[in-house]
């Protein structure tokens, strides 16, 4: 993993104080929204003390945890394991008897990107909302969310940046919705779609930034709207979210480069935004059915070779 990655996550309290002591680092990402994302993998016997964070954090048991219990008014709070998720919300310590190994994703929500979307979502003050401090508790949209969503993706590739950064606005939106107390009823009521030129400016930055990581708020700068905003009016004009679109053009690119037979796969791969062949051959089958080598041999009339 990239050290400028983990870097650029080092002001998140949890964080730093998590590979201050040395715990294992799987993976790391440091989003444009400034939405961190980290998967840690634990296997010791020890307390641990998150004093005062200035950040959010949301955070997965993945597998195991069964062993960890939270220090809370005297008491020791117990049901930890796989698909438990907890909520910490920035300005509260928590203490934590370890043992025993866990898997653990942690979605680090500065507090400017919570104001944020406070702001885009419910048009409200953001002092008048506060995130719940939640302890071993169940949530099927985000379990499946953070699994399915975030887990499978290559978070250093440039063609899943834009499903990173759109998982990420989504995630945040529903922890707003769902565990905030202090909202509104509703949402701030959907806009319609985007003006024809905005569209057109946003398709054409995406038609020649394909080799490059693409993130929700880049393309909001685009059309000079929120990413929450962006995001929804997007959708409402082409029927696709943002990142969904931006896949199947990359897809669209490489089969016209396949199609000219000029460059080897592990140049398409780079050339449309893929970390690498076999990140490529993934995506290419999982939208077309069939591998880029498969899609050559179509090509040439002969779909029974690969």
């Amino acid at each position: 993993m990239p050290t400028d990655q983990a870097d650029a996550l080092g002001h998140f309290t949890i964080f730093n104080h998590l590979r201050e002591h040395g715990v294992p680092l799987r993976s790391s990402v440091s989003l444009e929204s400034g939405i961190g994302i980290a998967l840690w993998q634990r296997n010791e016997t020890v307390f641990t003390r998150y004093e005062v964070p200035g950040h959010h954090t949301l955070s997965l048991y993945v597998d195991g945890g069964v062993g960890i219990r939270r220090r809370m008014a005297g008491q020791q709070l117990a049901g930890g394991g796989a698909g438990t998720l907890c909520l910490m919300p920035a300005g509260v310590s928590t203490d934590w008897d370890v043992a025993g190994e866990v898997s653990l994703l942690h979605l680090y929500v500065p507090q400017r990107a919570f104001e944020r979307a406070a702001l885009e979502t419910f048009d409200q003050d953001p002092d008048r909302l506060t995130l719940r401090d939640l302890t071993f508790f169940r949530d099927s949209y985000l379990d499946n969310a953070l699994r399915s969503t975030l887990l499978p993706l290559d978070w250093q590739a440039p063609a899943d940046r834009l499903t990173l950064s759109y998982a990420g606005q989504m995630l945040l939106t529903y922890l707003l919705a769902r565990y905030a107390d202090g909202r509104p009823a509703r949402l701030a009521a959907a806009r319609g779609g985007l003006a024809p030129a905005s569209l057109r400016r946003v398709c054409e930055y995406i038609s020649a930034h394909l080799d490059q990581p693409l993130s929700l708020d880049r393309l909001a700068a685009q059309a000079a709207l929120s990413p929450y905003h962006f995001a929804r009016q997007f959708k409402h004009s082409t029927g696709e979210s943002p990142h969904g679109f931006v896949m199947r053009q990359r897809i669209e690119l490489a089969k016209r480069l396949l199609g000219e037979r000029r460059h080897e796969l592990a140049e398409i791969a780079l050339m449309c935004g893929f970390s690498g062949q076999s990140h490529f051959t993934e995506r290419f089958r999982r939208l077309t059915g069939m591998t880029p080598r498969q899609y050559v041999c179509a090509l040439r009339g002969e779909p029974g070779r690969v």
